[in-house]
């Protein structure tokens, strides 16, 4: 096993956490819209639209962050492959 085989599946796995990331941002951003729009009058929907709003914020946070660590695997295997190419 070489570092290329160990780093090319770990980018893969970082393209998947990354896309997982995005998921939750974009349910969490039309929930928050939609409380907004349609449920302004209930309280515990409000509560939970701020919940929401905390766990957007956190999940762009870590996604910043692991698109930091997918960035420098992506570098290193588009290194790696240029060493390795004829």
């Amino acid at each position: 096993m070489n570092k290329l085989s160990i780093l090319s599946p770990a980018l893969e796995g970082r393209d998947q956490e990354l896309l997982g990331y995005q998921i939750n941002i974009d349910n969490y951003r039309l929930a928050i819209a939609k409380i907004t729009s349609d449920h302004a009058d209930n309280d515990d929907l409000l509560a939970f639209r701020d919940e929401l709003q905390a766990r957007l914020d956190e999940e762009l946070r870590q996604q910043d962050r692991a698109r930091i660590i997918r960035d420098v695997i992506a570098e290193q295997v588009a290194e790696l492959q240029a060493t390795e190419a004829p």
